[in-house]
């Protein structure tokens, strides 16, 4: 059986400096309580790895706001001025990676790919400093793939066996996240007995998720 922890037992195992992932489309299907967590017990120098940073004081923007976080590896900023003041100031290092790209990598991260081989950024500052091969007369960038210490990730529902079940925009990147990564925290709206969740409906195997909070 998965432990069922409180936020502050689940969040206490991540380091300063950790590597994190981060579920969620502007704080849609985000782990808020993991979040908030993180910023009480004021983790330093993350790095995130997250579709976006939200906005200032919603989903990932609040770890923003608190000058948590020292990295960023996202598809866009636009919709936070604070990365963006953060950035310019040099205290914020930013890697944007194309939205499908990035689901790519942490999908090549989780399923042990050596790279992701994509046309997408071909000819475009996303494509400096990256490798690129040609096939059949075209060029591809190959984009390496991405793993992280800890997935903090939202689920509609658990069973006591750790199974997680996803509904609508949260399927994004949280069953994603959850397979590369080296330990898993749900946060979910409840847990139900085994086998209450349908096989069919199970989009996280519990194997890979190490404890869960429930949002409540």
């Amino acid at each position: 059986m998965v432990k069922v922890s409180t936020a502050a037992e689940a969040v206490g195992v991540v380091s300063d400096g950790a590597v994190v992932m981060i579920g969620g489309f502007m704080g849609v299907g985000s782990p808020h309580r993991l979040i908030d967590e993180l910023v009480r017990q004021n983790k330093q120098g993350l790095t995130v790895i997250a579709n976006d940073t939200a906005r200032p004081g919603i989903g990932v923007g609040k770890l923003i706001d608190a000058t948590l976080v020292r990295k960023v590896i996202v598809s866009h900023i636009g919709t936070n001025p604070q990365t963006q003041r953060q950035m310019l100031a040099g205290n914020l290092d930013v890697d944007l990676v194309p939205q499908g790209t990035l689901a790519e990598k942490v999908r090549a991260g989780g399923f042990g790919l050596g790279a992701v081989v994509t046309s997408t950024g071909v000819g475009t500052v996303a494509a400096d400093g990256k490798r690129t091969i040609e096939l059949d007369g075209c060029t591809f960038l190959l984009e390496m793939p991405l793993k992280a210490q800890f997935a903090l990730i939202n689920a509609k529902r658990a069973d006591y066996s750790g199974n997680l079940e996803y509904v609508l925009t949260a399927r994004n990147f949280n069953p994603l996240m959850a397979m590369a990564a080296d330990t898993v925290i749900a946060e979910v709206e409840e847990v139900v007995p085994s086998g209450c969740i349908a096989p069919d409906a199970v989009a996280t195997p519990g194997i890979l998720v190490d404890s869960i909070v429930i949002n409540g």
